[in-house]
């Protein structure tokens, strides 16, 4: 089972992506873990044009996300969620599903 995105994450990934001017239909975030010394993942978010050839592509009501093989086994049966403070600012959460 691969990666859920809730309601709110589609909605916010959409205002993400959108809010990058040179985006197109094709453009998602891309997700890309880093192992850290302690043993835990990071995640690195980004919007990309288009995936890589090997990313795994997730998509939902017309968000798009892309995940790096690696970060697509660490968020097998995880959710995505979104926060959106009254400022705007997006925080995506990872939790299990």
């Amino acid at each position: 089972m691969s990666l859920a995105l809730t309601d709110n994450a589609v909605a916010a990934v959409k205002e993400v992506v959108a809010s990058v001017p040179e985006t197109q239909e094709s453009s998602g975030m891309r997700i890309v873990a880093h192992q850290g010394t302690d043993g835990q993942a990071s995640f690195e978010l980004s919007i990309a044009p288009v995936p890589a050839e090997d990313d795994e592509v997730i998509e939902e009501h017309g968000a798009r996300v892309f995940l790096e093989a690696m970060t697509s086994d660490l968020l097998e049966s995880k959710e995505l969620d979104a926060r959106v403070d009254s400022d705007r600012h997006v925080a995506f959460v990872i939790g299990d599903q």
